[in-house]
């Protein structure tokens, strides 16, 4: 119990190292990303200025195209002549672009689910499975799920598929079988650490079913089966053992009083006449028996 407490201490201990350092670099990314639109260039200014008095000119027409809406689950990235605009991620509610130097993408910041195909593994006992599952993430920094990856989805449902196969890779068909909740903490916690750079948080991964081959199912259907007849004749065994040694015992109660044996069959007819039986058993002495065997 105490080993088991150690071992959740531990694991909350690294989860909240993990998210540390994530903020950290997330803090340091976004810093550095900010102050790019600080080097535009005197052209560049030229072309902001230009685009400003364009915007002023064909007022009120013109402010349908500057004006931008996200929504509250959403953030807007804004490139400014191809340069990210400081501040990083606008949003949600009402934005400002010029229509003619500045392009946006928006970033869903909702939790987003994928099925991770059938995986074809090969155990480390060498069993083949085929295992799929479940992933759960979310875009924790739109800035640099922007700009530090071409499709963070694409890429995030890539890595998960082999990192299932490595994790897998590692474990017996038992421990597969047995031990789910380990493994999906364990493919959590890689995937996790590979896209921190991404800007992607993997909140949960979940072992959805693993299939074995056709003839591993018959064999291991085989060995329960005879694994449990094992158990019931040890059973049935043991209860013929005891079942003679309370034969021993009544035996001898009745050995030492001869009318308990007459008492036992006088019982043995009340059972039988409430049953609605006319066959009525009547014993013979075994002395009765020996005095014909002789002759």
């Amino acid at each position: 119990m105490e080993d088991g407490r150690e071992t959740a201490a531990m694991r909350e201990e690294e989860r909240r190292k993990r998210q540390i350092d994530q903020w950290c670099h997330t803090v340091d990314d976004s810093q550095a990303l900010e102050n790019t639109d600080s080097d535009i260039g005197l052209c560049g200014w030229i072309l902001v200025i230009f685009s400003i008095l364009l915007t002023l000119l064909t007022l009120p027409l013109s402010i349908w195209m500057c004006i931008k809406i996200v929504k509250e689950y959403e953030r807007a990235i804004i490139f400014r002549l191809g340069r990210i605009l400081r501040g990083g991620a606008k949003g949600p509610g009402l934005f400002f672009i010029l229509p003619c130097t500045d392009s946006f993408i928006n970033v869903d910041m909702r939790t987003i689910t994928f099925d991770i195909p059938p995986q074809e593994v090969l155990t480390k006992d060498s069993v083949t499975v085929s295992v799929d599952g479940v992933v759960y993430y979310r875009v924790q920094n739109a800035t640099l799920a922007v700009a530090n990856i071409t499709n963070a989805d694409a890429a995030t449902r890539l890595l998960a598929q082999t990192t299932l196969r490595n994790v897998l890779g590692t474990k017996n068909l038992a421990e597969i079988l047995s031990d789910r909740e380990e493994i999906a903490h364990s493919m959590q916690s890689t995937l996790d650490d590979a896209t921190d750079d991404w800007g992607i948080k993997v909140e949960r991964v979940e072992i959805k079913d693993v299939k074995l081959p056709l003839q591993l199912q018959r064999a291991m259907a085989a060995e329960a089966e005879a694994s449990r007849e094992a158990r019931a004749k040890v059973i049935a065994a043991e209860g013929e053992m005891n079942a003679s040694r309370a034969l021993k015992e009544a035996s001898l109660v009745i050995a030492e009083s001869p009318s308990a044996l007459q008492l036992r069959y006088l019982q043995t007819l009340n059972t039988i006449a409430a049953e609605k039986n006319s066959t009525i058993i009547f014993p013979l002495p075994i002395d009765m028996m020996q005095s014909f065997l002789k002759h």
